[in-house]
């Protein structure tokens, strides 16, 4: 049976592999045609015998031509007379291609760079490949940009770029973060990682990685997932000599990332010198942690000296002491291997709930606050046995320290906490301790966490010299930012609930909460008691001439206005919704919340809306 080979398409022969009396085998290349530059394979529709060969190399053939006339018939064994095939031929890794490819990516690994890496060894740190190796889940980073070099061609061979600047110092893509720990829920582990790289150019700023940093922040924010950035360099870099520019101020990274601000949980983990551009990147993060040995500064050495301010040592700018009293750094850890530890812990709260958890022993919530009423305690012992065991992330510690700000969980559901410390001041608000309780609520806000107030405060700091620290703005702000919240709240009075301070702690008002509590120490009013006593009795005091005389009665007004402000006193008018056993206050926040609207921004749906336009870097 004679069978037409057709051509399907049009184009030149310039491949001709058979002629007339040739035997092929089923699906044998007879010929080879180009078309709009790609060459196609004319194959045998069967086992058989060429009859008719119908063109030459180099003649235009149209679709639906006939090229060969096959005698068809079953296949054969008989021998195929060996020409010149068209075939691409074994697909492996001996091909030119692949291999040019696999060595390409290999040279830029920490493997191939034992110099580098050894530099790295020498001063105690990772690579950058190794703190996302360690920072991602095993075989799921997929990285953007590997084979990418300096833009130095025009200074530099491309040979010596791709031996010294690999990836162009910046190593990013995308992998999974608590993988295991959120299984049921595979997308909320995803994760844009990226970090400088210091051992190619100091880890400084080029026209390719800005380029690489755009198009992850682009990424991050279509798919909606968290960026860990790794933010150690030196800033912008000057050598770069491939691009138009002049300026470089068009550069669109610093806005793309800021505009992810509320949008997605943004975490920069500072080791080693983080100067000028690497530390606007850092800073614009939701949290910073950084290890002791390290300095941060919007200005690094030549900036400093450039500006004619006088030459300084990198570690006389920005240090870890300085960094965490301001409140620049939110976390202090001792290595690397602590940073991504802690980065991880963090994402976990935005990652949603998790199944297992243990409770602490409530009953020990009712010694956290003395029976004596002026004594001083640890706020802090309150929170780790009112929350799951292990789950508290403290932020800020040693900035703004009569306010303590947390994440944790309860029941295995992520929530913010904000404390009062009477180990400072009393727990009075002073403008750092305002504006770090108003910016941690703002990132609960932003993700959709319920915040939990624990409320121990004479009211707002006073006097001439937090009022030079423009108390009324920074106080106000607190105000603000509460009163805006979506998030459900919970308000728990441990002791002192008085003025304004206890307000803003309340976000307003004692309505605000979805519930607000006392524990039996809680004591309400405007003020101070001592000092309500001292102000509204003044005359009454002032009348009694005997020192002794003078402090029982003071002591016995003191005594009725508490009476009168205790919190079974204050739940009988209805201010507070209750006065409960301290035992008892994890039960109440959990029905609570279990109750109210599921507002976590859970990383599984990329839709959502953010809840605000930014959270403000300070």
């Amino acid at each position: 049976m004679s069978v037409a080979v057709v051509s399907e398409l049009q184009g030149t022969i310039i491949g001709l592999f058979v002629e007339a009396g040739s035997i092929v085998r089923d699906r044998e290349v007879l010929a080879l045609v180009e078309s709009m530059k790609m060459h196609h394979e004319i194959t045998a529709p069967s086992a058989g015998t060429i009859e008719q060969v119908g063109m030459s190399v180099g003649d235009t053939i149209a679709a639906g031509q006939v090229l060969f006339e096959l005698s068809a018939r079953a296949d054969t064994d008989e021998p195929v007379e060996e020409l010149p095939r068209a075939s691409v031929g074994p697909i492996g890794v001996e091909r030119d291609d692949l291999r040019e490819v696999l060595d390409r990516h290999a040279a830029g690994l920490d493997d191939q760079r034992p110099d580098a890496v050894a530099r790295r060894r020498s001063r105690g740190r990772r690579t950058a490949r190794e703190n996302i190796a360690d920072l991602v889940d095993a075989d799921t980073f997929v990285e953007y940009g590997p084979l990418v070099i300096a833009a130095q061609r025009r200074r530099r061979s491309v040979e010596d770029l791709i031996a010294s600047t690999p990836a162009d110092g910046l190593v990013g893509g995308i992998g999974d973060v608590n993988g295991a720990l959120f299984a049921d829920a595979p997308r909320t582990a995803k994760c844009v990682a990226v970090s400088y790289d210091y051992t190619v150019l100091a880890g400084t700023q080029g026209t390719q990685n800005h380029r690489k940093k755009d198009r992850l922040f682009e990424v991050a924010e279509q798919l909606r997932i968290p960026i860990v950035f790794f933010t150690e360099g030196g800033g912008g870099r000057p050598g770069d000599t491939d691009g138009l520019g002049v300026s470089g101020l068009d550069c669109l990274a610093f806005r793309w990332f800021a505009e992810l601000s509320g949008t997605v949980p943004l975490v920069g983990i500072a080791s080693g010198y983080c100067f000028a551009g690497n530390a606007a990147i850092l800073g614009s993060c939701d949290v910073v942690i950084a290890t002791e040995d390290s300095n941060i500064g919007m200005g690094g050495p030549a900036m400093i000296e450039g500006g004619g301010l006088g030459v300084f040592e990198p570690t006389a700018i920005g240090s870890i002491d300085v960094q965490r009293a301001n409140g620049v750094v939110d976390v202090v850890v001792a290595d690397e291997a602590e940073a991504v530890r802690v980065a991880k812990q963090y994402l976990s709260y935005f990652q949603g709930r998790t199944s297992s958890w243990e409770a602490p022993d409530q009953e020990a919530l009712r010694d956290v606050v003395p029976v004596d009423r002026l004594r001083a305690y640890d706020i802090r012992a309150a929170i780790d046995r009112l929350f799951d065991v292990g789950s508290v992330l403290e932020l800020r510690r040693e900035f703004g320290i009569g306010m303590v700000t947390a994440f944790a969980r309860l029941e295995g559901r992520p929530v913010g906490v904000v404390a009062n410390d009477p180990g400072h001041l009393a727990g009075a608000i002073d403008s750092d301790g305002a504006d770090k309780a108003a910016r941690f609520l703002q990132l609960c806000d932003a993700f959709g966490l319920p915040v939990v107030t624990l409320v121990d405060t004479p009211g707002m700091m006073v006097g001439p010299d937090v009022e030079a620290t423009a108390l009324v703005r920074h106080c106000s702000r607190l105000f603000v930012t509460g009163a805006n919240l979506s998030v459900p709240m919970v308000s728990i009075v441990t002791r002192k609930s008085y003025g304004l301070g206890a307000q803003a702690m309340m976000g307003g008002t004692t309505k605000a909460p979805l519930a607000c509590l006392a524990w039996p120490t809680g004591e309400f009013g405007g003020m101070g008691l001592e000092g309500a006593v001292r102000l509204g009795y003044r005359k009454e005091l002032e009348a009694v001439v005997d020192d002794a005389e003078r402090d029982v009665l003071f002591r016995e007004m003191v005594d009725r206005l508490y009476e009168h402000g205790k919190a079974v006193s204050v739940a009988t008018h209805f201010e507070i919704d209750d006065v409960i056993d301290p035992a008892d206050t994890r039960r109440w926040v959990a029905t609570l919340f279990g109750a109210a609207p599921e507002t976590h921004r859970a990383l599984t749906d990329p839709g959502a809306a953010p809840r605000r336009p930014n959270i403000d870097t300070w």
